[in-house]
C-alpha cells in the first residue's frame, strides 16, 4: 500500500468528507481492536488523504466509547505522518462566536482517568513530551489556508476536555472561563497525546457551535442546536481543507515525528516480545539504537 501523509478524523456532523475523490474503504486491524469505522482513502485537491468517522459511520460511539487508540494505531499502520482533526466545540469567550473556527494550543484535562490514552505499558515505559500538545507547524498551515480564504479563525485557546456525554453545568461553565479557557469538547487530548506518542504531527480544527451554557443572552446548548450550526459551518471547514490541501507541502523534520527519541525509559532488550510485536508500528525506528 503506498503510505498516505494527511489523515482528517471528522467529529460531530462530519461523519463523511464531501468532495473526497476517488473514494475507497480500508478495513484496518489493530493490535488495540478495530477503529471507529472504515478508513476511507481518497483525494482532495490532489491531495492523497485518509479520512476516518470518529464516532462511526452513523454516529454510534459516545466520546468514552471510542477506541482512540484504535484510531491513531491505524492511521499511523497505513502511512499517514500528520493529522487534522476536525471537531464541534462550545466557545468559553464572548469573542469566540458561533460559526466561527479555532486551532487551539493548549488543552485541559477534565475526563475521569478511564479512557485509553496511551500505547504504552505492559513492559515499556515511555514519558513523551506534552507541553506544547498541537503542532505549531500543521496549525499555522491551516492558519495560513483559513486566511487566503478569507474565515475567520481563532489561531490559538486552551480547548477544555471534558468527560461528557452530559454538557457542563452552569458552574463548571463559568469557571473554564474564570480560567481563561476558550472552548470545550469532548474528544481531542485523547487523540492528541496518542498522536504524540505515535510521532504524529497533530492540529485540532475546532468548529465553534454555541456559547456552552454561560452566556445569558444565548440558550443553553442542546444536540439539536449542535447539528444545526453545523450544518452552516461545514462548508467553511470544507473551504479550509480543500485550499489547505492544495497548497501544503509536508515535512518530516518536525519534534513531533520524533516524540519518542528521548521518551523511551526501558530498554528495549528488556520488553516483552508481545509488547514489541504490538508497538511495532509505533517504535519500529528505535529497535536498533536504543538498548
Amino acid at each position: 500500500m503506498t503510505p498516505m501523509k494527511l489523515g482528517i478524523i471528522g467529529g460531530t456532523g462530519l461523519a463523511q468528507l464531501p468532495g473526497l475523490e476517488g473514494l475507497h474503504e480500508v478495513c484496518i486491524s489493530t493490535p488495540f481492536g478495530a477503529p471507529s469505522a472504515a478508513l476511507r482513502v481518497g483525494s482532495i485537491a490532489g491531495r492523497e488523504l485518509v479520512f476516518l468517522a470518529r464516532h462511526g459511520d452513523q454516529h454510534t460511539l459516545l466520546p468514552s466509547e471510542i477506541n482512540y487508540r484504535a484510531n491513531i494505531y491505524a492511521l499511523k499502520l497505513v502511512g499517514v505522518t500528520h493529522v487534522i482533526s476536525v471537531c464541534a466545540v462550545g466557545s468559553l469567550q464572548e469573542h469566540i462566536r458561533p460559526g466561527e473556527l479555532v486551532l487551539p494550543d493548549q488543552f485541559f484535562d477534565r475526563t475521569r482517568g478511564r479512557r485509553e490514552d496511551t500505547f504504552f505499558g505492559h513492559g515499556l515505559v515511555a514519558h513523551v513530551a506534552f507541553a506544547e500538545p498541537l503542532c505549531p507547524r500543521l496549525r499555522a498551515a491551516l492558519a495560513e489556508a483559513a486566511r487566503t480564504c478569507n474565515i475567520t479563525i481563532h489561531s490559538r485557546g486552551t480547548y477544555v476536555n471534558m468527560e461528557g456525554p452530559a454538557f457542563s453545568t452552569r458552574a463548571e461553565s463559568q469557571w473554564y472561563r474564570s480560567i481563561g479557557a476558550a472552548v470545550i469538547g469532548m474528544t481531542n487530548l485523547t487523540e492528541a497525546k496518542l498522536a504524540r506518542e505515535a510521532e504524529l504531527c497533530y492540529a485540532t480544527l475546532a468548529q465553534v457551535t454555541d456559547y456552552d451554557c454561560w452566556h445569558a443572552l444565548h440558550d443553553d446548548v442542546t444536540a439539536a442546536d449542535i447539528l444545526a450550526c453545523l450544518r452552516q459551518t461545514t462548508a467553511h471547514t470544507m473551504t479550509l481543507l480543500h485550499a489547505f490541501c492544495a497548497q501544503w507541502q509536508p515535512w518530516n523534520d518536525c519534534p513531533c515525528q520524533h516524540a519518542l527519541r528521548a521518551a523511551l525509559v526501558t530498554p528495549l532488550s528488556a520488553v516483552p516480545p508481545a509488547t514489541l510485536q504490538a508497538l511495532h508500528a509505533i517504535i519500529a525506528p528505535y529497535l536498533t539504537d536504543h538498548s
